[in-house]
């Protein structure tokens, strides 16, 4: 998914923890039978490292009948990255790419210029009943490479880094952690860590990242005693390592990286540097400018008004 209609989250109730420099609790809205829980962007915090676009997807059990259909729509300057825990989910996008994403498996999809992809329920699986459960995360580009040709890049789950230790376990998505490096490329530096903590674990972030937040997909962390439930967003102050704690166990996503360093603009489906550009994208998909999605051709999700 790159995109789910909804409002922008809200800031959370005051904390004592000094580690902790925003909490954000996720809107969650209705998308045709299940969740989605937006936590970035907010109006307080727009970016973590390159991250501008943070979107949790169920858990969920879609009915018989019932499926995901998000139609062919356009992206320009950004890198979506699809991380699924539960459900399979058919990618088709304008480069001709056509793949079944599987939990684990890691679909990196560079937009750079400009791409159109669509992402549905595999017909194959229609017709029974269809979990979903996972992660839709965008990427902001770098300067001077906002406009790269498009790329799409699959990584199996069996390829990351997995780690097992003192109760706590995972994989590395994207960036380096603990020693290990994901093989899952970037265009600036990118953290992006799966972590499960079994009851009565500690995790110890490290504070080489520039920026750093965690979102609590399951259970609930403590953090210099301050406890934090599910589905909250918790972006980190930078130079101090932050010890994540789940005394009834939790599971965890570590993200972030080194800052964008420039201002970023996001409007619908797109993210630039400049204004005019999204102006320009704007007109692109609105006058049939984008390329088709083979496979894909016969619907589309117009421009917004507005």
């Amino acid at each position: 998914m790159s995109f789910f209609p909804g409002n922008d989250p809200q800031p959370g109730d005051a904390f004592a923890c000094d580690a902790i420099e925003l909490m954000v609790i996720p809107n969650a809205k209705d998308i045709g039978g299940f969740e989605v829980r937006r936590a970035l962007p907010t109006a307080k915090r727009r970016l973590v490292g390159p991250f501008i676009f943070f979107d949790r997807m169920g858990p969920a059990i879609l009915r018989p009948g019932m499926a995901l259909d998000v139609r062919p729509h356009p992206h320009i300057g950004l890198a979506t990255v699809t991380y699924l825990f539960d459900g399979n989910i058919r990618h088709r996008d304008s480069l001709g790419t056509e793949m079944v994403i599987r939990p684990g498996d890691v679909n990196l999809m560079t937009a750079g210029r400009g791409i159109v992809h669509s992402e549905r329920s595999p017909e194959e699986l229609r017709g029974g009943p269809l979990s979903i459960s996972g992660l839709q995360t965008w990427l902001a580009l770098p300067d001077g490479k906002e406009d790269i040709d498009p790329l799409f890049q699959n990584t199996l789950r069996d390829s990351l880094p997995k780690f097992d230790a003192g109760g706590v376990s995972g994989r590395v998505v994207m960036g380096g952690f603990d020693g290990m490096k994901s093989p899952v490329g970037g265009y600036s530096d990118t953290l992006y860590v799966d972590i499960a903590l079994a009851p009565g674990a500690k995790a110890r972030i490290p504070a080489e990242a520039e920026e750093r937040a965690i979102y609590v997909l399951d259970g609930s962390v403590t953090i210099a005693g301050d406890r934090f439930p599910s589905d909250r967003l918790l972006v980190f102050r930078p130079g101090d390592e932050i010890v994540v704690e789940a005394p009834q166990g939790a599971h965890v996503m570590l993200f972030g990286g080194a800052s964008i360093g420039s201002q970023r603009y996001i409007w619908w489906n797109f993210v630039s540097s400049s204004k005019e550009r999204i102006e320009q994208a704007k007109k692109e998909w609105k006058t049939g400018r984008f390329d088709i999605v083979p496979g894909d051709e016969d619907e589309f999700i117009p421009l917004p008004e507005g």
